[in-house]
């Protein structure tokens, strides 16, 4: 593919001039399998970022990723390259890292287009779509829901219409893609150049939709678990493929869960109904818990707002307290960690001196 298919822009030539006088090519990370894997003007060549890039980085999240544009320096003939700088990304789409790690992860950048999966079997979860719509909404990417599966479920209409009641402005869809039915309905989003990415737990038919867009098997798949449906990894990788109508769709492993990062607007956008009930509460700081007249809580009373709603908005809220303090506090360490530095450079300084 050209670099103009890729999804090249004059935004993107404009910001990449600098790096071009360095003697650098602009490429895409179109996967990662240790190595990331960069399409280039010259072809597909393997990365790693600098060790400056490295050294500078305050995050893993500010490394190359699955859909970043980057600088690349690529020896003539060469086949391996390294990664200079990221390009400015238009989106991203986070999470916190998984375990202890008070760290971002970045899933998928630079898409327009996010396909959220959701199984509609035993392992189907409201309050789990909650979380990928602000995460989503937060990526600054369209969020797209995908209800697959439809052919398992004995009410997918029921869902259907559960699901839109929390989208607020995020299109749902009904598909079974094993079997084909309903994807005609999503064509529409893979028009050239547009770049997709899907996401959603193991096991919501991930890889199973990528065969069925592609039109080949590129993808291996696994049936899920018996007694709770819930799904084992088949795709191990971030990768982006292309498809015959020329969008480029991003398949990413399962995740087994999703921690949200920085994503308060996203959350805002994800529960608008919660948002915009909040304006009638008597105090504008109210947390919709014991305050005297709190509309949302009213809303909950009158029937017109679920319990188990309010309750997923408070703890995302809560979760997004505890990350905000940890990683101020991670900062904190941080500069003090680089006012020691500089202190003990200006120590060596003055005894070479005097």
């Amino acid at each position: 593919m050209t670099i103009e298919e890729l999804g090249w822009t004059p935004a993107l030539a404009a910001t990449f001039a600098e790096y071009e006088a360095k003697g650098c090519l602009p490429g895409r990370v179109i996967a990662q399998r240790g190595m990331l894997v960069v399409a280039t003007e010259r072809g597909d060549v393997l990365a790693t970022s600098s060790g400056r890039m490295r050294h500078d980085a305050e995050s893993a999240g500010e490394l190359p990723a699955v859909g970043d544009w980057v600088a690349i320096q690529v020896p003539p003939g060469g086949t391996q390259g390294r990664i200079q700088a990221v390009l400015p990304r238009k989106s991203v789409f986070a999470r916190k890292a998984a375990g202890r790690r008070t760290e971002d992860q970045v899933v998928a950048a630079n898409v327009d287009v996010i396909f959220l999966l959701c199984g509609l079997d035993n392992d189907f979860n409201l309050r789990r779509v909650e979380r990928y719509l602000a995460a989503s909404w937060e990526s600054g990417a369209q969020p797209v829901l995908l209800l697959n599966k439809a052919d398992l479920c004995d009410e997918p209409e029921a869902r259907l219409a559960e699901v839109e009641a929390i989208a607020f402005g995020a299109p749902v869809h009904l598909l079974s893609a094993k079997q084909g039915e309903g994807v005609d309905a999503i064509t529409p989003y893979l028009a050239p150049g547009v770049t997709v990415a899907l996401l959603g737990s193991s096991g919501v038919g991930k890889s199973t939709l990528i065969n069925r867009l592609l039109g080949q098997d590129a993808q291996r798949t696994l049936e899920v678990r018996e007694g709770d449906d819930r799904g084992r990894h088949t795709t191990t990788h971030r990768e982006i493929f292309f498809a015959p109508s020329g969008a480029l769709v991003i398949d990413t492993p399962g995740m087994r869960e999703i921690q949200l990062w920085d994503a308060e607007d996203g959350t805002g956008t994800a529960f608008s109904d919660i948002e915009e009930l909040a304006l009638s509460c008597a105090f504008g700081d109210c947390a919709h818990e014991s305050e005297p007249d709190c509309a949302v809580r009213e809303a909950v009373e009158r029937g017109e707002l679920s319990a188990e709603r309010l309750e997923g908005w408070r703890k995302l809220r809560k979760e997004a307290a505890s990350l905000l303090t940890r990683t101020d506090a991670l900062a904190r360490r941080k500069d003090k960690g680089k006012i020691k530095a500089v202190e003990k450079s200006l120590r060596e300084l003055y005894k070479r001196k005097y």
